[in-house]
Formats: structure tokens, sequence, C-alpha cells
């Protein structure tokens, strides 16, 4: 059977993040950023203005080398690149950039499940250099960690769990009073075991007096829509939420087969979607990516 790959791509979309929540991608203008080299691809888009450009924040990934790093991109405010550079290498994969302003401070919290832990680093000299800043023990390795200041503390949602499936759709929460912790994971974790909305999938926003949360659709594919639970209730003891329908992928693109992050940078909205490479090439990229390690 070929190896299926999946190919991401980032957008911008010139609407809110509650625009886009509430009536989806159908018939919207998007920038589609370029496209990437063959078997590369940029996805889990997060971003910040700053003195009229867009700082956009990425997962840039290899299938070559099956290692993630963050890449920084700038745009003006016609959303013309500026500058495009990694600002963060690790020995293990990264993604899922979350970048957001707190207590003074410029933030990032990826995804490096691989690590075996969930490390916070700050902006020592944005938006290029960032250095550790606290890491956040949980009760499971955190996937897609996405924290927000809510009603006086600070709350991370996250997947995770030792199979696919919890990996997939076991939603986790955590509070805290300070963003460096001490956290405490909820006691009803999982508080939502569901692989149609689990994971985390972009920015939290306010609808009305309930905080959303953008989380993924896996059921069909990993990562193949997202969906919006709003939390009517939220508590360190309680939780009550309700999961909104879906948003689909852009139909008028090759990119049509998945759309898994949906992110809040203030009157435009990044987006990513995916296609699905079957040639088959991805076995040849594999075997010669052993080949190399053999001969080292």
């Amino acid at each position: 059977m070929p190896r299926r790959c999946d190919i991401w791509r980032v957008g911008i979309v010139p609407a809110s993040i509650g625009e886009v929540a509430a009536t989806g991608l159908a018939g919207r203008e998007i920038a589609w950023l370029p496209e990437e080299p063959g078997f590369r691809f940029l996805a889990d888009p997060f971003g910040l203005w700053r003195r009229e450009r867009l700082h956009l924040f990425a997962e840039a990934y290899d299938y070559r080398t099956r290692h993630g790093v963050i890449e920084h991109l700038s745009f003006d405010r016609d959303l013309r690149l500026q500058d495009r550079r990694t600002v963060l290498r690790e020995d293990w994969h990264l993604s899922y950039p979350y970048v957001f302003e707190a207590e003074g401070e410029t933030w990032m919290l990826p995804e490096a499940h691989r690590s075996g832990r969930l490390t916070l680093y700050r902006a020592a000299a944005f938006p290029n250099r960032w250095e550790p800043s606290a890491e956040i023990a949980l009760d499971v390795v955190p996937i897609d960690a996405t924290p927000v200041w809510h009603d006086g503390l600070w709350w991370l949602f996250y997947s995770g769990g030792p199979d696919r499936a919890a990996r997939m759709g076991a939603l986790h929460l955590a509070w805290a009073e300070r963003l460096t912790g001490p956290w405490h994971p909820h006691k009803l974790n999982p508080v939502r075991r569901d692989v149609g909305g689990g994971r985390p999938g972009g920015t939290p926003f306010m609808e009305g007096a309930d905080l959303c949360l953008p989380v993924q659709d896996c059921r069909r594919t990993y990562g193949g829509a997202i969906r919006i639970l709003r939390f009517t209730r939220l508590m360190p003891d309680a939780v009550e939420a309700e999961l909104g329908p879906l948003l689909s992928p852009p139909a008028d693109t090759p990119y049509r087969e998945g759309f898994h992050t949906l992110s809040a940078c203030g009157a435009v909205t990044l987006i990513d979607a995916k296609k699905v490479d079957r040639t088959g090439r991805g076995w040849l990229i594999d075997l010669a990516r052993v080949l190399r390690r053999a001969r080292a």
C-alpha cells in the first residue's frame, strides 16, 4: 500500500476568528502562503501583530528528516513577506508554536511530545531568540497544549494518553494562578473523550460569556476539520461544554482534505489545510533516510 503523506499549507483569512467560527471558510478570501518544496510543509500557524507587522510562527516539517522546527515569517500590513528564518530548533520534533503575550512578556508553548515534557519559552529577543523559562508538569505528556487566561485563572487545554485514540481525542484541562505554575490537572481529566472534538486546534476566544476552543475532528482523518467547543461552565471542580458543527476545509483548492488550526490574530485569522500525497514516494524518502543513518 502506498505511504500517504499529509502536506499542509498555511493561509491568512481577512476576518476575525469569531466570524470564521460562525460561518466557516466557504466563499472566503484566503491569502495562501507559497507552497513549500516537495515533501515539506508549514503548519500550525500562530501569530502576533507588532508595529504594523504580522509575526507568524509555524511548524516547518521535512519528510526527509521527520523532524519539525519552528519558523518565523514576518509580513507587512499588505501581507508581503519581509523575512523568514528558523527561530527554535531542538533535538526533538517541535510543532504547534502557541505564541502569546502575558505578564509583560512574549511566550511560546510549542508541542514537544517526543521530549517527554512541556517547556514554556520566553522571548529573550523577539522574534528570533527564545529561551526555556519553565517546565510544566501535568498528568500526561501533553499534546497541542493551549493556554488562556480566563476568569482570574490560567487554563491549559491539551490532549494525551497511552494510545492513538487518547492522543486524538482525550481532552485534558489544568489550571494555575500563575503562568509558570504550579499547574493543577483537573480532577475530572480527561474531561472529554471524542475523536470528533477533543484535541485542541487553535486559539481560545470569547463568544458572549462563554469561552470557546477550536478542536480537531479526527474521525475521518487526522486533522480532518475544526469544530468549536463552547464551555458553558469552567471551574476547577466542574466542566460543561457543547460541541458545535463542522468547519470544513476550503473546497476550491487542492488543500481540501483537512483543516486543523484556527488561530486568532487580530483582524485576521490563521489557518492551515492539507492535501494527501498518495504516490508512494514517501516510502522512497523513508528508505533514503534509513540508508543515510546506516552510513553515518
